[in-house]
């Protein structure tokens, strides 16, 4: 079973950083849009930002600027550096590999932003 791996979230103070990072098989990954969505608590689900295989990316309105999405082919990973992080990006993390054959779900990294 394919799995993606999660890692790099944490707790941070406003303003701060952080790099989030998702690893996957080679075959899944060379064919998959890759995203990171967000689900803070009592609501719902959002796309963060994409990267398609060609490596044309999509943001979020509420961190264009600020969050930079990136992929690394030849290690399989999808990485998402988290710049001036604000209260209101607590979160879990998910990483998602999406094709025409495949749809797939990390376990969730959480992110929480507080002083």
């Amino acid at each position: 079973q394919v799995q993606l791996v999660e890692s790099g979230g944490g707790l941070v103070q406003p303003g701060g950083s952080l790099r989030l990072s998702c690893s996957t098989s080679g075959i899944i990954f060379s064919i998959s849009t890759m995203a990171w969505y967000r689900q803070a608590p009592g609501k719902q689900r959002e796309l963060v930002a994409s990267i398609s295989s060609g490596a044309t990316t999509n943001y979020a309105d509420s961190v264009k600027g600020r969050f930079t999405i990136a992929r690394d082919n030849a290690k399989n990973t999808m990485y998402l550096q988290m710049n001036s992080l604000k209260p209101e990006d607590t979160a879990v993390y998910y990483c998602n590999a999406h094709s025409r054959v495949t749809d797939i779900w990390g376990q969730g990294t959480r992110v929480t932003v507080s002083s």
